[in-house]
């Protein structure tokens, strides 16, 4: 297929939105420092004989301060191998943060993250034992554009579940030409922080606005809040997605479906593996590990937050355990002790590369209405799997009349998740659409789509939890096994 091309209004939305989220990453540092300064402000105010008493808390907020110096160098380490599908060169002012009508929020568990809207491209992974080579092909032609994005920044969105589609992302997806800044694995906090601090570029004059070729004005901007919240979720995903401790959390999300997947496709041939979509891929885990099973599997995922970091943690790693972050500094609540505060968390704890995925494993970066409304789709998948995905959606409705659609007849839809709308309490000035159903009657509709029910049951899980907290959040997650009838899914088709 042709690539589809941007006007020039939505590539000017495109680059802006991507250059809030590179400006987010890149203000990490600087806005968890301003977390343990005003940690410092509220110490200094205890009486003499208070203090005294918690004087160990001085030697803590210098320990906060390296774990942040250490999540930054892999944030840089991170920008630093990521290219934009965009010239960014006319787009250098980026901090117009008033006015993000071209943005979405999509959030599960203290996570939120925006979005924007376009293309489609795709990031074929080789099983090669060193870096994973990228792939880009185009799948949207033409895809009509899904109306102007939105965000919004309503509270109940940042304390729930996070998962699904949020942006969309070009070609080029995290080639890296190997600019050295001197962060790479730097255990010294003051090399971190001058990472953040300096400008990066070479050169004083602006050629491209490149996480790689970072100018000061990406550091200076004073970044909104709920851009950091989104860091900082993107951070808990890698535990979730990437990490011994999230093993618990894939267990019980990502297991299930892979029994079913094993259970219902017994006879995976390897000159025609059965292929398998899932939607929402975040850091792309569960499709890899389904590509393990022998499937052709894709994942589909719409946020430039979690395409960067998937992009790096799929294509870049080099080994199992290559690097260390400290995810759950940024919450004084809840914790049994500092040390569980401030302990470190090694990712990934799988090399991607070496863990037996099948030929054709792909990431695919675009909104999936887009994406997979188009006519190439129709009937090109024999399953697909939404895990923590379906309540990401303006209209539900939508989102199950095109896995119907790009089913196969007999294809099996599995589904894992929460019905926590993310549009459901927006208030917004532009009023978005949220179409918020019970489970009984998203059952029906999925009915009238022509899917029977094989395997119903609920799921106690977590999302992005921090497993020695006193306080974790916890789903009655639906789980179905689904079968597209031929028959029905026929008449339901218009004429």
């Amino acid at each position: 297929m042709s690539e589809r091309r941007y006007t020039e209004q939505e590539e000017a939305l495109e680059i802006k939105s991507l250059c809030r989220i590179i400006a987010a990453y890149a203000n990490y540092q600087d806005a968890a420092e301003r977390d343990v300064k005003r940690y410092e402000r509220s110490f200094k105010m205890l009486p003499p004989a208070h203090k005294e008493l918690l004087f160990h808390l001085g030697l803590k907020y210098q320990r906060l301060r390296w774990c942040i110096s250490m999540n930054a160098a892999f944030i840089m380490n991170m920008l630093e191998a990521f290219e934009p599908p965009f010239d960014m060169s006319q787009y250098v002012d980026v901090g117009d943060h008033d006015h993000p009508s071209h943005m979405h929020d999509h959030s599960h568990v203290d996570c939120t993250h925006s979005s924007g809207r376009g293309g489609c491209s795709t990031v074929s992974l080789s099983r090669s034992n060193s870096l994973l080579d990228e792939q880009h092909e185009n799948l949207n032609e033409d895809a009509k554009a899904h109306g102007s994005s939105r965000e919004t920044d309503n509270q109940k969105d940042e304390e729930d579940h996070m998962a699904g589609c949020s942006q969309p992302v070009g070609s080029n997806l995290g080639t890296s030409q190997g600019v050295d800044l001197s962060c790479n694995g730097d255990t010294d906090a003051s090399t971190a922080a001058y990472c953040q601090d300096k400008d990066v570029s070479e050169s004083s004059a602006v050629d491209n606005v490149t996480p790689r070729h970072c100018t000061g004005s990406l550091f200076k901007l004073n970044v909104p809040p709920i851009d950091v919240d989104k860091v900082r979720c993107i951070v808990r995903n890698i535990v979730r997605d990437w990490a011994e401790e999230g093993q618990k959390e894939r267990d019980e999300c990502y297991k299930p479906i892979l029994e079913e997947l094993n259970r219902l496709f017994p006879n995976r041939r390897d000159e025609r593996p059965p292929s398998c979509l899932v939607p929402g891929a975040g850091l792309g885990r569960l499709a890899l590990e389904i590509s393990s099973l022998g499937f052709v599997s894709q994942g589909n995922e719409f946020s430039y937050y979690m395409l960067i970091c998937s992009s790096f943690i799929l294509n870049r790693t080099q080994e199992a355990h290559e690097w260390t972050i400290y995810p759950w500094i940024h919450s004084n609540c809840n914790s049994l002790s500092d040390n569980d505060q401030l302990r470190p968390v090694s990712f990934p704890d799988i090399h991607p590369s070496s863990a037996g995925i099948t030929e054709g494993f792909s990431m695919c970066a675009g909104d999936f209405v887009e994406v997979y409304s188009e006519e190439s789709q129709e009937s090109a998948w024999d399953a697909v799997v939404t895990c923590f995905f379906l309540d990401t959606a303006h209209n539900i409705v939508e989102y199950i009349e095109i896995i119907s659609k790009i089913l196969k007849d007999g294809g099996i839809w599995i589904n894992l998740g929460p019905l926590l709308y993310h549009f459901a309490d927006s208030y917004g000035p532009d009023d978005d659409m949220s179409i918020e159903l019970s489970l009984e009657d998203v059952k029906k509709v999925a009915y009238h789509y022509g899917f029977v029910m094989e395997v119903e049951k609920m799921i106690e899980t977590t999302y992005t939890a921090n497993i020695k907290a006193m306080m974790q959040n916890r789903y009655r997650a639906a789980f179905w096994t689904m079968r597209k009838n031929a028959s029905r899914s026929k008449a339901q088709r218009p004429r």
